[in-house]
């Protein structure tokens, strides 16, 4: 039986660690400085991924414009009880590249900065420290990436877990890319240790369901902006497939209460794509959050809740 948890607030952490500047449209997110980031607030303009058994196509690296900036995302963990900790994806700001798949992986081994480090709940990363991208290379949909030694040292089966899963997670944000096959060393993996994580060739988003929480917000990212209205897309494994969204202003305040449904539910994993509408007077940090009622009494469980920015609607 699923446990039942509280609701915490964690808006008024994420604002002490997140203060800018103030304007017409209020608070605005600040900019990085430790590390190439994306500030809190940013639009998430990362194209969606395909389908998880997407037929393959032949393809080179994806790429983008050397002109300025680009967007990528990496798969980090939010923490959390059982049911609610998981996968979770940040933005990150990269200077120009056309080799935008490798400049991901980049920005997910350098970890988490410290403002997601701090939040609460807090954002971390299995993936072992030192370990470096050797290479990369992406043909017929499947991405081959080779990681130093240090990528499967320590942790047990849930750290190996975790690791693959964020990799797979950030190489298959491209549209071009339905797989990952592993290599340490430039010899390809099979297994990692004793800690039973068999390889048997390419793997994919699906094969990583385990590390996900009950419901998964894939869009908007952490600290992302969510849009007005805005679209709220992942995927869930709960009780006849419902649950609720609710959004909260920068005070607490609950701007939305909705129901949502995935495609599938109670023991499987479906989709859901929706979109919400809300009211504020101006730009401002506010709450996601995602739970399920407990089919006992309807208490919340398998909450998520992290910040976005939000706005007025146009």
């Amino acid at each position: 039986m699923k446990r039942s948890l509280g609701l915490p607030l964690i808006l008024s952490a994420v604002l002490a660690a997140c203060t800018g500047g103030s304007g017409s449209l209020g608070t605005v997110p600040p900019a990085e400085t430790a590390q190439p980031s994306v500030g809190l607030g940013s639009p998430d303009i990362t194209p969606q991924p395909s389908q998880p058994y997407a037929s393959a196509s032949p393809s080179a690296e994806p790429s983008a414009s050397p002109q300025g900036t680009t967007i990528v995302r990496a798969y980090f963990f939010l923490a959390g009880p059982t049911g609610s900790a998981g996968v979770v994806p940040v933005l990150r700001e990269i200077p120009a590249t056309t080799g935008v798949a490798k400049a991901a992986m980049t920005a997910l081994l350098a970890g988490p900065n410290s403002r997601e480090a701090a939040a609460t709940p807090a954002i971390s990363t299995t993936v072992p420290a030192g370990t470096q991208l050797l290479g990369l290379t992406i043909t017929n949909g499947v991405a081959t990436v080779d990681l130093s030694r240090e990528f499967e040292s320590g942790g047990g089966s849930a750290s190996v877990l975790g690791r693959l899963a964020q990799v797979v997670y950030t190489l298959t944000q491209f549209p071009s890319v339905k797989s990952v096959l592993f290599e340490v060393e430039g010899r390809e993996v099979h297994a990692f240790g004793g800690e039973g994580a068999v390889l048997d060739g390419p793997v994919g988003r699906s094969d990583y369901a385990s590390v996900l929480p009950n419901i998964f917000v894939d869009r908007p990212a952490w600290g992302a902006a969510l849009g007005n209205p805005g679209r709220v897309t992942g995927n869930a494994d709960v009780f006849e497939a419902t649950f609720r969204i609710t959004l909260l202003d920068g005070n607490g305040k609950q701007l939305v209460d909705q129901q949502a449904m995935a495609t599938c539910g109670t023991g499987c994993r479906g989709t859901f794509d929706v979109t919400i509408h809300y009211d504020v007077s101006k730009a401002q940090y506010g709450t996601l959050r995602v739970w399920d009622g407990s089919a006992k009494d309807g208490s919340p469980q398998d909450v998520r809740e992290y910040p976005v920015w939000l706005t007025p609607a146009s």
